[in-house]
């Protein structure tokens, strides 16, 4: 039987660091039939001359260049823009994967009729040194348990394009892959967890979701206010449970790795 396609989602800006390792765990994948889209938003560095290097050899690679910087929600969405595949993924250019994570994500979705799913995850350090800690993720989701905080990490998460249809934010400049989580539930009404840890997640100050947590709280409230459609007061509730929601993800979803 066909694999259906992945779109692999990646936003890039000043990734050469760390973007050889991220496409080479896209080309190790035991599941073939993909593409990776990656979108640059405007790097001064060598990320753009690394990636068509590797579009050049292999045409699942799609690079695409943003004309103005825009951050990598921006870049995110014209991704989603470009993407053809049943299957969308997300990996930013600092992540890496465990070469059967598409294969064993995607055939479960396919076997169980799942349209989103997600799983665990392990961090690792700037050099790609394992911190022998995982993120351990609730086993579901729901549009609720979504909107009262996020749970789940964005490199381990496949939705169901063909039932989600296009999704597409363009309003705020973070949370955007929280927003598109809300959005996703909100058609498809549950999300389960392949168990698991098929990805890892670079833990640096330069990453993509870095920065002090409270200067989210405005990006929060912005996304439940303009993206979900929700009244100031429902905005504000929702807010404060994000917060709540963070601190219980790190004292009780913040497992240690065997070693």
């Amino acid at each position: 039987m066909k694999q259906p396609l992945v779109s692999i989602i990646t936003p890039i800006h000043n990734g050469e660091k760390t973007v050889r390792e991220t496409i080479e765990s896209v080309l190790s994948q035991s599941y073939k039939n993909f593409e990776m889209i990656i979108v640059d938003d405007v790097s001064t560095d060598n990320s753009v001359k690394i990636i068509k290097e590797y579009q050049d050899n292999d045409k699942r690679i799609k690079l695409f260049q943003l004309e103005k910087q825009g951050g990598a929600s921006v870049a995110r969405n014209y991704a989603l823009k470009q993407a053809k595949g049943k299957y969308i993924a997300f990996l930013d250019c600092d992540d890496l994967w465990y070469p059967e994570k598409l294969n064993k994500q995607i055939n479960y979705m396919e076997k169980n009729n799942i349209d989103f799913c997600y799983t665990d995850y392990e961090y690792i350090n700037d050099k790609g040194k394992k911190l022998n800690k995982y993120r351990k993720c609730p086993k579901k989701v729901t549009y609720l348990r979504m909107l009262l905080g996020c749970s789940v990490g964005c490199l381990t998460v496949i939705y169901n394009r063909e039932k989600a249809g296009d999704i597409n934010i363009s309003k705020i400049k973070k949370r955007n892959d929280y927003a598109i989580w809300c959005l996703v539930l909100k058609k498809v009404k549950k999300g389960y967890k392949y168990d698991e840890i098929l990805s890892m997640y670079r833990k640096s100050d330069n990453s993509l979701s870095s920065g002090k947590k409270v200067k989210l709280l405005k990006y929060h409230y912005t996304m439940h206010r303009e993206i979900n459609n929700f009244n100031p007061l429902t905005s504000s509730f929702l807010t404060m449970t994000n917060v709540i929601n963070y601190f219980a993800n790190v004292i009780f979803r913040e497992k240690t790795k065997w070693k």
